[in-house]
């Protein structure tokens, strides 16, 4: 098997250099881009495991294209930026990255979490890619909801990292530390800002009631727990 593939998107080639090299020397394959519109034609072409992506971008805006990636690519994204505000970083997680890194950053600190991305949950196997639950359809090749109506929803792949966790475990107690566990990423208040984030998103696409979920329901001090009937074909 090839080594996975890192993409780094950051206007600043030392940056680009830096990473490249750490990447390199920890064992993956890295492509590296100035510009979203190399990165995007080099997309087209390719999927890598993981993206990094910067938010100050000369030619897009940053987060408009983390949260295309997050419903269209099926990689997992790091952002990698100077914008070290807590609104900033929780908008990051909202539009769907799985982690965000501030600069300036360790680059030991980088391959750590690339490594925590790439043990994390990877798209199934066709045989088990379409879980049915409740009245929905959930498709993980194509990242679709699928209500009773017909009508369909996208989700992110960190959303659906998470999905796919309560789906395989339906009506168990899944703690934080189990969720920090499977899902990869370090502990600590940003990974269960962004598991609050990615839930809330879920309920929302699950046309869940905020008061009163009635498929994710949240265990105070202990986790969640899914209580949703699942059928994988």
């Amino acid at each position: 098997m090839s080594a996975p593939l890192v993409t780094i998107l950051d206007d600043e080639p030392q940056i680009r250099a830096m990473l490249s090299d750490a990447l390199t020397e920890a064992g993956f394959r890295t492509l590296t881009f100035a510009r979203a519109t190399e990165f995007e034609a080099a997309l087209r072409k390719t999927t890598p495991d993981v993206c990094l992506v910067d938010l100050g971008l000369p030619d897009r805006d940053g987060l408009a294209l983390v949260h295309r990636l997050a419903l269209e690519s099926g990689s997992s994204i790091i952002i990698i930026s100077g914008r070290a505000q807590v609104q900033d970083r929780v908008t990051g997680l909202e539009l769907g990255a799985d982690d965000y890194i501030i600069k300036p950053f360790d680059p030991v600190e980088v391959v750590a979490r690339v490594r925590a991305r790439l043990r994390s949950p990877k798209a199934p196997d066709r045989a088990q890619a379409v879980a049915m639950f409740n009245g929905w359809t959930a498709s993980f090749d194509s990242y679709t909801l699928v209500a009773e109506d017909g009508s369909q929803t996208p989700f992110s792949h960190a959303e659906g990292e998470v999905l796919r966790l309560f789906l395989e475990s339906p009506k168990r107690l899944i703690s934080r530390q189990q969720m920090q566990e499977s899902l990869g990423g370090a502990a600590g208040e940003s990974f269960d800002r962004a598991m609050d984030v990615r839930i809330s998103r879920l309920r929302t696409k699950l046309r869940e009631d905020p008061k009163n979920p009635r498929l994710i329901k949240t265990i105070y001090g202990a986790g969640y727990i899914f209580l949703g009937e699942v059928r994988w074909t």
